[in-house]
């Protein structure tokens, strides 16, 4: 695998380059990849989405294609771009899914060819369910306002003995900094502008989802939450939380429709020989988005060229750790990569 100064030196010598490149919206629009002429895009916080009526694959699905972008955002504000997180990402992702795939299921479509590595993602546009499937496992140290811990600072600072958090009822004085909770936590958030936490009940009474809908991604996530805690105990991690999404199918079937236990979408903490938290500076040594909010000083803060090498330099890291395997980034040109892609799976596809 690549040790830090081989990381360090990848990250100085192509960073820059492999961020150089155009949106998919000004791709399609110098006429990059004609067959997307006239489709629909959507520009989200770290990925762009394309779909349209003549979008349809051969069996009949209609199709959404997702590129993946080197944005990084926190505390809803996009930071600028990150070299290399697109491809960690999708490698981190890939391996992922085919750990849970089978329990929940996925948008994606298989098209022959495409490398792990590819920042575009071919997928069924499915009814998407508007929520966002939070599952928490500690009370990791936070500083984003809708976390249990931020929630869990202020009720202790108000000085009650019982919080109500998602539907949780929990002992206040029970819980600690980092610590581990009483049980895996559902602390569901809605999918607006600004994700605001709340529980099933009223999810379902807003009709977001209906029971049955929230019973089945509940329960098929706390399954594939235990699978990739097993396997995470086998690499020296811990999972702490995780989040992700769901939509419905052509077939009616509930399916994860974005990115599944991405150090963007899960943190991932470091165990020691003996199994138990590595900690730096009295904190979980730690693999996630964390690590970049925790550079955030002023609301509308934009990360410095060398902030950003930093936040690569951990990401690259952190999937070498989950998946135990050397990363082999592809250093073309972003839109090079995007356009052969996009080529490849429309070729196959449509």
């Amino acid at each position: 695998m690549l040790d830090v100064q081989q990381i360090r030196d990848l990250v100085a010598d192509h960073g820059a380059t492999v961020n150089a490149g155009r949106s998919i919206k000004q791709l399609i629009a110098d006429g990059e990849i004609p067959r997307l002429g006239g489709a629909t895009v959507l520009e989200g916080k770290v990925s762009d989405s394309v779909f349209g009526e003549a979008l349809v694959t051969k069996s009949g699905h209609a199709l959404r294609l997702m590129f993946r972008n080197n944005r990084i955002s926190t505390h809803d504000v996009n930071r600028g771009a990150i070299p290399f997180k697109d491809q960690v990402l999708a490698v981190n992702h890939a391996h992922m899914l085919d750990l849970v795939q089978s329990i929940l299921g996925s948008s994606q479509f298989e098209v022959p060819g495409l490398a792990p590595s590819s920042t575009v993602i071919p997928a069924e546009n499915l009814r998407l369910i508007m929520l966002e499937n939070v599952l928490r496992l500690y009370n990791a140290e936070s500083s984003t306002s809708t976390s249990l811990f931020q929630h869990w600072l202020a009720a202790s600072a108000q000085g009650v003995s019982v919080m109500s958090y998602a539907g949780h009822e929990l002992q206040v004085d029970a819980l600690t900094r980092n610590g581990r909770l009483p049980y895996l936590m559902d602390t569901p958030s809605t999918k607006d502008k600004e994700d605001l936490t709340t529980d099933a009940e009223a999810l379902i009474a807003g009709g977001v989802c209906t029971a049955s809908e929230y019973a089945q991604i509940r329960n098929s996530s706390l399954m594939a939450f235990g699978v990739v805690s097993q396997y995470l105990m086998d690499r020296g991690m811990v999972l702490v939380d995780t989040k992700t999404e769901h939509g419905v199918n052509d077939a009616g079937k509930i399916v994860a429709a974005d990115e599944l236990y991405t150090m963007d979408s899960s943190r991932f903490w470091r165990l020691d020989d003996s199994g138990k938290l590595l900690t730096r500076d009295g904190r979980p040594v730690s693999f996630s988005k964390e690590f970049a909010r925790g550079m955030v000083t002023e609301k509308n803060q934009q990360f410095t060229a060398e902030q950003a090498s930093a936040i690569a330099e951990r990401y690259i890291q952190g999937l070498q750790h989950l998946t135990g395997g050397e990363f082999s980034p592809d250093l073309r040109p972003r839109d090079e990569r995007i356009v052969e892609s996009t080529n490849l799976i429309l070729d196959y596809l449509l």
